[in-house]
């Protein structure tokens, strides 16, 4: 196996356990899910929900969501900046593409690969990251299955 293969067949493992971490999410409209990997080591870990210490509620009566609830880049990026360790050079595992705030984070987090499994509405997070020198790779949902 080569080391392409080898890197392609950690990318899916590793978005599979982003999907799995996305079900820790309260938020009912969109479960997102993000790690972030350095050295092969999982540094940090996100979902998308509500600020610690509000309510695990995430959509209004209207079934919009709230304007404080947190996406999971920002809680995996504000994680690891708690923390020991530096994002610098990582990269970031996500179920759905960066919005364009999320993209800020990244690229002022030092990440330096995102890879994605869904389409986000808008792609200007993309389109950011791409200018910024980020890498960003569209990871098919289903590619851990075609392996077995």
């Amino acid at each position: 196996m080569d080391n392409e293969e080898k890197r392609h067949r950690l990318d899916c493992r590793y978005m599979q356990m982003a999907r799995i971490w996305a079900e820790n999410s309260y938020c009912e409209r969109r479960k997102v899910g993000a790690l972030l990997v350095k050295d092969k080591m999982i540094i940090s870990d996100g979902y998308n929900g509500t600020p610690s210490g509000f309510e695990n509620v995430c959509e209004d009566d209207n079934n919009k969501t709230k304007p404080y609830v947190l996406h999971a880049e920002a809680n995996a990026i504000t994680k690891v900046a708690r923390s020991n360790n530096s994002s610098e050079g990582a990269t970031l595992y996500v179920t759905a593409s960066p919005c364009i705030e999320c993209a800020k984070l990244i690229i002022q987090a030092g990440i330096k690969r995102v890879v994605y499994s869904e389409l986000y509405h808008m792609t200007d997070g993309i389109e950011l990251l791409e200018r910024a020198g980020v890498d960003t790779e569209y990871l098919d949902v289903e590619c851990d299955k075609k392996e077995k």
